[in-house]
């Protein structure tokens, strides 16, 4: 199963149902934003820096402004849901590059509603994310006041955040939900939060992820 698909098609679906006002977990951003972001990363790689760098921000954003303007918000759910463009369009590099992409911002919208559940994910999907956290938590939790330990119900710990700190606080869910408290979503994360309660408030108030 490619993942990156499934998800995509599902967050286009979503889109098109609660349409482009609708609140997102990004800060500042409705579903009609956040479309536009998913548009220009994979098909405006000449202005896609400052997603990542803050001197480049300018252009990045001008950009997504202009694509609202010239696509619409149903040209843009459909540009989303037709998938990249370039490379990404092979299938491996496309799951590989927008698995994650995709759930987080999935969530995102789904989070962002009145009403919503968990989903079961697939087995597979979760091994997969567990492995990323195992791999990146030093670099999900680079900016953790506090030493973190995440546990994996199931199995399996990884650790985050400054050796020496003298805080620390642990995490405990699946691991699509550690998956999503360490991209910064921290207060809609289903996950089992314990700790010195100085430290879980640093904690949830740091802005985490890459």
């Amino acid at each position: 199963m490619n993942h990156a698909r499934v998800e995509r098609a599902a967050l286009a679906d979503l889109f098109a149902t609660v349409g482009p006002d609708a609140p997102t977990l990004c800060e500042g951003w409705t579903t009609f934003d956040l479309a536009a972001h998913l548009v220009l990363r994979e098909r405006r790689p000449d202005a896609a820096g400052g997603i990542l760098l803050k001197p480049l921000a300018g252009r990045t954003a001008r950009v997504q402004e202009a694509l609202k303007s010239t696509k619409g918000y149903t040209g843009l759910v459909e540009l989303v849901r037709s998938g990249p463009a370039g490379l990404y369009r092979l299938p491996a590099l496309d799951e590989v590059v927008n698995t994650t992409e995709y759930f987080v911002h999935h969530e995102d919208v789904r989070r962002a509603q009145r009403v919503w559940e968990p989903r079961e994910l697939p087995g597979d999907l979760e091994e997969r994310f567990w492995k990323q956290i195992r791999a990146g938590a030093r670099v999900f939790l680079r900016r953790s006041p506090v030493r973190v330990i995440l546990h994996r119900i199931g199995g399996g710990v990884a650790i985050g955040g400054p050796r020496d700190a003298t805080g620390q606080v642990e995490v405990t869910g699946r691991a699509g939900e550690l998956l999503l408290f360490c991209f910064g979503r921290q207060a809609h994360a289903k996950v089992d939060v314990s700790g010195d309660d100085e430290a879980v408030a640093r904690l949830m108030d740091t802005p985490l992820g890459i």
